[in-house]
């Protein structure tokens, strides 16, 4: 296995000889069946601190994951090294692990005649020709834009640009073998800002495919400058009762947490608090969670799981109803129900929304909290009880009337999903999920 010269489409090819050899070798050395993944990819990253260069990174990976099967035995290997003594040892690793594991029903390939055919080209990969020089330069333009913003802002945390690009292929034992190339930018800004004895963080990025689309540098260091700004003065609330209104950047975690609930995985272990709810009410009547995986450019688009199934545009939620768990080939196996092809997760989350932007939420909500950054875990899955520090602004007759810091926010998973009352169209476009702001009737605020 020789070291790839690209990390671009052109390696594809390359990389799918490497994989048909990775198979060849873990059938001669006697599995039943295998799949591999192998992939390539490089990356730079600048970061700088009050005018000052704090890092340039450049990185290169390449290596391979195998998972083969001797009848129902499973075994996993991976390797960053690269030629034919490591592809045979990686193989026995594997082969080794698998003879000494134990039998189990639902380990196995997907079956062949579900393996993807036609495979949409989604336009994910744009290389971005920046020198470290000039992503140097971006970044200082980036964070001098926050200096400038505000006299306040008196310190800065960070700021990065980090600019990645990489090929994936995988195959198996079945025939199947796929890949693509993929790209990913991003610049972000963490500033502080200090009156008054009290000192206040915050930040802004941007993430894209292609480089040249990214908010513009200033406009991303003037943004983190305005929110540290105006968290200033921060203090806790009485603890109350009363409607959180959810920024839209917070908003993807309440679904991401969704998706966690009703994956394969929790569901099979018993670990989920939505195990058994397929067929439930489980969100207002209007709302519609659907999954668009071949969205061109888009962030979380895939032609393919990661079982090798062709990935397909469906809903989880209609109409507030759950319609569909999120199932790999092995989930839906141990579940006797077949795969969603979403073997590695949900490619591109769509939730609806109304035409109200936050500040129409605002006034909709009339008195609450607008929660803006969250901390800790806080979530049991099992039972869906959900508890996290929070900080944001206190709403009160529809407008912002104070920053609010220290509180704890509480409620349960399956209340919450049940009494959002709106979606807002301020939809967050950095994230495999979209959902704008997200108001939901009342939860537990704890504070002073």
């Amino acid at each position: 296995m020789s070291a790839v010269d690209s990390v671009g489409p052109e390696a594809v090819p390359q990389l799918q000889a490497q994989v048909e050899q990775i198979i060849a070798e873990a059938k001669k050395q006697g599995a039943s069946a295998c799949e591999v993944a192998v992939s390539v990819e490089q990356g730079l990253s600048t970061s700088v601190r009050q005018g000052e260069v704090e890092t340039v990174e450049f990185n290169r990976d390449q290596g391979f994951g195998i998972t083969l099967y001797v009848g129902q035995r499973k075994g996993s290997a991976s390797t960053s090294a690269s030629g034919d003594a490591a592809i045979r040892e990686t193989v026995a690793a594997a082969l080794a692990i698998a003879k000494h594991a134990s039998e189990d029903e639902a380990a196995g390939l997907a079956d062949a005649a579900l393996m993807a055919r036609e495979l949409p080209q989604l336009d994910l990969y744009h290389a971005w020709a920046i020198s470290p020089e000039q992503a140097i330069e971006q970044a200082l333009r980036c964070e001098a834009a926050a200096f400038a913003a505000d006299k306040r802002v008196k310190n800065a945390d960070g700021t990065t640009l980090n600019t990645h690009q990489g090929c994936r292929v995988y195959g198996n034992s079945h025939g199947f073998i796929a890949g693509y190339a993929s790209t990913r930018h991003s610049l972000s800004c963490v500033m502080i800002a200090e009156d008054g004895g009290q000192m206040q963080r915050d930040y802004w990025y941007d993430v894209n495919r292609q480089g040249e689309l990214l908010a513009d540098a200033a406009g991303i260091g003037r943004r983190a400058a305005q929110r540290a700004v105006s968290r200033l003065g921060a203090r806790p609330v009485p603890t109350c009762e009363v409607p959180v209104l959810f920024s839209a950047e917070l908003a993807t975690g309440l679904f991401g947490h969704f998706l966690a609930a009703i994956s394969g995985g929790n569901l099979y272990r018993k670990s989920s608090f939505l195990e058994g709810a397929l067929g439930q009410q489980l969100f207002p009547d209007w709302l519609t969670l659907d999954e668009r995986p071949h969205i061109p450019r888009a962030l979380g688009s895939a032609a393919f799981d990661g079982d090798g199934l062709a990935t397909y545009a469906k809903p989880f939620i209609e109409g507030g109803e759950l319609v569909s768990y999120v199932l790999g080939t092995y989930s839906g196996r141990k579940l006797g129900m077949p795969s969603t092809a979403n073997a590695g997760g949900v490619h591109n989350l769509f939730v609806s929304h109304g035409a109200e932007d936050q500040q129409a939420l605002l006034k909709r909500m009339g008195r609450g909290l607008l929660v803006t950054e969250l901390m800790g875990q806080g979530l049991n899955m099992v039972t869906g009880d959900y508890s996290r520090g929070a900080g944001g602004f206190w709403v009160e007759n529809g407008e912002i009337q104070f920053p609010v810091q220290e509180v704890t926010i509480a409620g349960n998973l399956r209340d919450m999903f049940k009494q959002i009352v709106a979606v807002g169209n301020d939809l967050e476009l950095r994230s495999n999920i979209r959902t704008g702001s997200v108001l939901i009737e009342k939860m537990t605020v704890a504070g002073s």
